[in-house]
């Protein structure tokens, strides 16, 4: 999937649960990041374009244990001890790209070495991903009216 694909579902997991969190500001900062890190691993990404990147990209492949669930509860156990309000933002936004990404031709191995890959038949920047960018970015429009609307 594509980064605005990614973000247009980050947005709309924010809309949901951005009044039930005690901090909003990190809440969100941490959702977004998270969103961009499975990508770290391959030069074409936002994230990955980063000089500070390049050697991880080296020892890893794109889509293989930096894209798995497996190293995301490793990240999560890590979080809770260092700063703990970070976790459970940290792992709706990195969940939601694999969870996305699974759904895509080259699908992710969930758990990472063991297991099979997990994929889908949506093209990253098909047809049909465009559809579901557009359908996103319209729940999230209706979100933002229903949540906002009264205040503007």
């Amino acid at each position: 999937m594509l980064i605005r694909t990614h973000l247009a579902v980050t947005l709309m997991a924010v809309l949901f649960l951005i009044d039930k969190v005690n901090y909003p500001y990190i809440f969100v900062a941490v959702i977004i990041i998270a969103t961009f890190v499975p990508d770290i691993d391959t030069a074409y990404s936002s994230l990955g374009k980063s000089r500070i990147f390049r050697p991880l990209q080296v020892f890893v492949r794109h889509r293989g244990f930096i894209h798995s669930f497996s190293f995301l509860f490793m990240i999560i156990l890590i979080l809770i001890l260092i700063y703990p309000i970070s976790a459970l933002p940290f792992f709706v936004g990195y969940g939601l790209h694999l969870f996305m990404d699974s759904f895509s031709i080259e699908g992710i191995k969930p758990f990472y070495p063991w297991g099979r890959t997990s994929s889908g038949k949506i093209k990253t920047g098909g047809k049909i991903e465009v559809a579901l960018f557009l359908i996103l970015i319209i729940i999230d429009l209706f979100l933002i009216i229903w949540k906002f609307g009264n205040i503007i």
